[in-house]
């Protein structure tokens, strides 16, 4: 397959699907996935729109992102007794980073790795930050 341009929404659509069905069948991140997640046409949908507002800021979008990542990866922590590690995101990065890699190429999929690195840091720091104020 040749590797293109992200350049719009069908896109970041076929990079998050094909990112999940990776994410899903992986023998650590799968299991906490796809014990989460109940409806996943919605989820990948949500997740699209997420990544089309990251990506591309500043353009007139008919998705409007709306939600709180944080708040939602905190209550996932707390519901696996704060099992999360930083192996989990670099799983997830190193996913993330494969699909890009597959599909893709050029400016916005650089981008597409660089925000999707930042985000996973502040996650992952954000979450220990929440343990810690949890605790008695």
């Amino acid at each position: 397959m040749n590797r293109k341009a992200i350049t719009n929404r069908q896109d970041v659509k076929l990079l998050v699907d094909q990112f999940y069905l990776k994410v899903r069948a992986d023998k650590v991140l799968g299991p906490i996935f796809n014990a989460i997640i109940t409806d996943w046409d919605t989820h990948l949908d949500h997740l699209t729109t997420f990544w089309e507002s990251s990506l591309f800021i500043g353009k007139k979008l008919d998705h409007k992102y709306i939600g709180n990542p944080l708040e939602a990866h905190e209550k996932v922590d707390a519901t696996l007794d704060h099992s999360i590690t930083e192996l989990h995101f670099g799983l997830w990065l190193n996913l993330w980073y494969a699909t890009i890699d597959q599909f893709f190429e050029g400016e916005m999929a650089d981008n597409a790795k660089r925000r999707a690195r930042k985000m996973g840091t502040f996650m992952y720091l954000k979450i220990f930050e929440a343990r810690q104020k949890s605790k008695p």
